[in-house]
């Protein structure tokens, strides 16, 4: 009984700003502030009005789109070797790899900065925050993809093998469509850490600023909160179907492979 209690109270501490959200998203006043004015639809109309928003968007979806196919394909070759070869230092390359998982991102995005900026001459842009991005969105991408090659039975790339296919027509043709599922779920998961992703995207962003950026940014003005609180409240259900979805596989793709879940986001 305390166990749930404490259990109820800790999700409670854990998800009541978000609750909040859209009960001052759809509040009639600028101040965030009980007891609440009024209900309105205003301050998501002011979101379809807002150009520099549109624009933050549409760099936000491009890069994590692109961060989504990299991370996954990346994922995909490191998940596939994980299960099915055996090398030497195989456990500390797959460590290493999935170093970045446990690596505070401010000390990823000054590091990035530095050496982008300071040793390599590069110009920050789109492109130099889904390189981050891709860094920290992959492995990821391999503890899920992981879960679908380890349950998946080598003895039916095998015997497309014997059949007289080669390696590369064998996993096209048998392994690939067994982890499809994993594959989708992979590429949701990257897409949304990317697309929410603030820290990194701050110190590389370029002339044009992300989503989380503008958002950011918008907090210096506070007339522009109820906005905010709209535009978190679209994110927040966003993100909540996408990684429904990506459980879904993730459950599919290994129920398909014929293993067993042994945990997921859900």
């Amino acid at each position: 009984m305390k166990l749930r209690i404490y259990a109820l109270a800790y999700l409670l501490f854990l998800y009541a700003p978000i609750i909040l959200l859209p009960l001052f998203a759809f509040n009639d006043a600028t101040i965030i502030a009980f007891p609440l004015a009024g209900f309105t639809t205003e301050w998501f109309s002011e979101l379809t009005q807002n150009k520099a928003l549109h624009e933050a968007v549409k760099n936000s979806l491009f890069i994590a789109l692109m961060t989504a196919i990299f991370s996954t394909l990346l994922g995909i070759c490191a998940a596939r070797a994980g299960a099915m070869a055996n090398f030497p230092g195989k456990r500390g390359i797959i460590g290493f790899v999935m170093l970045p998982l446990v690596l505070p991102e401010i000390i990823v995005a000054v590091s990035l900065l530095v050496i982008l900026r300071q040793v390599l001459g590069v110009n920050l842009s789109n492109w130099t925050i889904i390189a981050a991005h891709v860094l920290i969105c992959t492995p990821f991408c391999i503890a899920i993809l992981n879960g679908a090659f380890q349950n998946l039975d080598p003895s039916m790339e095998e015997a497309a093998l014997d059949l007289g296919e080669s390696r590369w027509s064998a996993f096209r043709l048998v392994t690939l469509p067994l982890v499809m599922p994993g594959i989708i779920s992979s590429m949701l998961i990257a897409f949304t850490i990317s697309l929410d992703e603030f820290i990194i995207a701050f110190f590389l962003t370029g002339t044009n600023p992300t989503m989380p950026v503008y958002i950011w940014g918008l907090l210096r003005f506070p007339a522009s909160l109820p906005v905010v609180m709209a535009l978190g409240t679209l994110l927040v259900a966003l993100s909540i179907i996408l990684l429904t979805l990506a459980e879904i596989l993730r459950r599919r793709g290994i129920k398909r492979a014929g293993g067993t879940d042994k945990g997921g986001f859900l």
